[in-house]
């Protein structure tokens, strides 16, 4: 077979030591197919190897020991699948066991007895005596007993193990491959970004990351590589966006009047700096001349829709058509219920398409939005099919948009051919600012940060299960005050890897606490009929209390609703916390967030529920969560590969991407073709990333 052209394409099979059995393997469990493939795989820690214990130095706390010493005997105790095999290792400074459980006859064949070895493992005390379960076990060499390395481990899979591929294995062709990679190893960044930086060049990088000699190698490696890859996001990133502001035109909407008539005979309050500040920044994008795309971050309860509905009073007058897509039916009502006084105070026609919309409303709605007597649609996923067409379109919402997937908001974009729409997507999930650059650092950013006034911060409180008869208690206490509760379950059936709270079981005991008021059940194995009718049901006070699983994490207004309890809270993130939590205060009353776990609490659970206690801010609540279990959760599940970074860890680098960014920056601003010579490194690696690669275009 011919080999590729570039060496770093060359198959993993041609690899010595691999072969077609193990390629195999290497393809289907890591996703490594190539050379270059196998670079990109990192470690994710180190051991260190540069020194060895005694085993009368050994303590309970040490993530792993190496030792020298001589195993004296060994024999196999048990039978069958209980079997094990234990051996008596000793240094001259104590003895300690080693005992393996599978791959025992393998062992029993290959030991010597008093043979001088080096283990390495965890210890762990048993009956007073050190042990090590499956330690590594190399015979001890003129060429390994000064020790003297750092081991990298890398991610692997049981079949791997199976198959006697380990870290050790993959580090041995990692250095395989660099050795044969030579002068193939090319730089990739500009010299006068190393030079600024003071980084590794790309082929120190990659063997500092595989191959380290020192920890000073780990981090210098790790510092270069990460910047390469946060600078080659947030160049792409800017690159689209200096793309869309040259090439996408858009409708330049001027005249102000339909506005002007509403703040002064309709807007039933005063909208805040923050809003009035937002507003300007969408008209500014809405008059230039160029197709808007702008990210609205605004915490629950913050007046986000209004802001929304003003911006389309804007396209209206101008003679465009908007639209307003939500992820959910009952969201997308909530929308359509909450706006229609509004148009009909304007004269506007406003309707709603859903998934529940009858066939001959449809056609209504259909020939209203393609002749223009339709200014305004609401909708959900409905809103995408090809038979949803409009005369105008001008402006397009797109609420909770971390719901929807890429493909499905771009096919918004093709309502309109001629002139591509205005596109403001809006989010009440509060992202950290190092988030934000790398998920969305291609729109412009619009944050609405303060409350409207007269809105009472939600009072949080942490409980323990031991306490529930109290917190029934002020629950009856806000229900003979005429007020309404949520409670809210992780699971829908009992689990018994869980011991946690399960809905019907809450379900029952909140009956036999409550047996005076009416109460709802809501979770997202219910048909979509069900759930409306007994959300209707709260939404009218015909039922006092709901208990219901995370389906009302975002859709569900409720003013009256003052009390929001969260069963077994520490199955919760943070921000799903705080976006539960939301759902209450939408009132003139004091609210509260009862959260309720259990006694045995890890030290990240307890952080968790002291941050909620102590502030209602949205952005410290993200920046904590984004600190505590990282990007990709945070993401949610369409967007996680967005932030499939191989190295970086936006909670961690926040520093590295700030200068990434700055740098991608100035470079597009003063070379936007990338044409000058000294930005040739950049142009070539730009022309060698795969198409196939994660898509950071177009994400609107």
């Amino acid at each position: 077979m011919d080999r590729p052209t570039n060496f770093f394409d060359t198959k993993i099979e041609f690899l010595k030591g691999v072969g077609p059995q193990k390629g195999a393997l290497l393809n289907t469990e890591l996703n490594i197919f190539t050379f270059g493939d196998l670079l990109q795989h990192y470690p994710f820690r180190y051991e260190d190897r540069t020194r060895f214990y005694r085993i009368s130095e050994l303590r309970e706390d040490l993530a792993g020991a190496q030792i020298k010493g001589r195993l004296r005997t060994w024999e196999v105790i048990g039978e069958g699948h209980k079997a094990r095999l234990v051996g008596q290792f000793s240094d001259g400074s104590g003895t300690m066991e080693l005992t393996w459980f599978q791959g025992i006859s393998f062992l029993e064949k290959s030991l010597h007895r008093d043979g001088q070895y080096i283990v390495y493992g965890k210890p762990t005390s048993f009956n007073g005596k050190f042990q090590m379960v499956h330690p590594e076990m190399d015979l001890l060499t003129a060429e390994n007993e000064k020790g003297g390395y750092w081991q990298p481990v890398y991610n692997l899979t049981e079949k791997l193990r199976k198959r006697y591929v380990d870290a050790k294995a993959i580090a041995k062709w990692q250095r395989q491959v660099l050795e044969l990679a030579g002068q193939h190893i090319r730089e990739t960044l500009p010299s006068f970004l190393i030079e600024k930086y003071r980084l590794a060049s790309k082929a120190q990088a990659l063997w500092g990351i595989h191959a380290p000699e020192n920890e000073q190698h780990i981090h210098q490696a790790k510092r270069r590589l990460k910047f390469e890859e946060l600078f080659y996001n947030q160049l792409r990133l800017i690159k689209q966006k200096i793309l869309r502001r040259t090439e996408y035109p858009g409708q330049v909407f001027q005249r102000t009047q339909l506005i002007r008539d509403f703040y002064e005979q309709h807007l039933p309050f005063d909208l805040t700096g923050a809003q009035k500040r937002v507003i300007r920044e969408i008209f500014e994008d809405m008059r230039s001349g160029k197709q808007m795309n702008r990210l609205l971050q605004g915490d629950v309860g913050s007046g986000k829709t209004i802001v929304a509905f003003i911006c389309m009073l804007l396209a209206i007058e101008n003679e465009a058509q908007a639209c307003l897509m939500a992820p959910t039916e009952i969201l997308a009502d909530q929308h359509f219920k909450g706006l229609m006084p509004f148009a009909e105070a304007m004269g506007l026609r406003m309707s709603k398409l859903t998934g529940s919309t009858s066939k001959k409303d449809r056609k209504v709605l259909h020939e209203g939005l393609l002749d223009g007597s339709i200014h305004i649609v609401v909708g959900t996923h409905a809103l995408l099919e090809d038979i949803v067409q409009f005369k105008n379109l001008g402006l397009v919402v797109i609420d909770e948009q971390h719901r929807f997937g890429v493909a499905q908001r771009a096919k918004l974009w093709q309502k309109n051919e001629v002139i591509y729409p205005h596109i403001l997507v809006m989010t009440a999930t509060p992202i950290p600012r190092t988030l934000a650059m790398t998920l969305y650092g291609d729109l412009d950013l619009s944050q609405i940060d303060e409350l409207p006034p007269g809105r009472k911060p939600i009072v949080t409180r942490w409980k323990s299960d031991q306490h529930r008869l109290e917190v029934f208690g002020f629950v009856r206490n806000e229900l003979q005050k005429g007020r309404q509760i949520y409670m809210v379950y992780p699971l829908i059936e009992e689990s018994e890897k869980l011991d946690f709270k399960d809905l019907m079981d809450g379900y029952e005991s909140v009956v036999r606490a409550f047996p005076d008021y009416q109460i709802s059940i809501v979770h997202g194995k219910m048909p979509a009929k069900d759930k409306d009718f007994e959300m209707q049901r709260f939404i009218s006070r015909e039922t006092m209390i709901m208990v219901a699983t995370t389906v009302i994490e975002v859709g569900v207004n409720v003013p009256n609703a003052s009390v929001m309890i969260i069963e077994s809270a520490e199955r919760f993130g943070l921000s799903q916390l705080h976006q539960l939590r939301g759902r209450v205060g939408r009132g003139a009353d004091q609210s509260y967030c009862i959260l309720m776990t259990g006694l045995k609490l890890s030290a990240e659970t307890r952080t968790r529920m002291k941050v909620m206690t102590e502030t209602n801010d949205g952005f410290v609540i993200a920046d904590t969560d984004l600190r505590l279990r990282g990007p990709g959760d945070m993401a949610g599940t369409q967007q996680s590969g967005v932030v499939d970074l191989l190295l970086a860890d936006l909670s961690k680098d926040g520093e590295i991407l700030k200068a990434a960014r700055e740098s991608a920056q100035g470079i597009l601003e003063e070379d936007p073709e990338l044409v000058l010579p000294k930005n040739q490194a950049i142009r070539s690696q730009l022309d060698q990333i795969r198409e196939n690669e994660s898509n950071w275009a177009r994400i609107s």
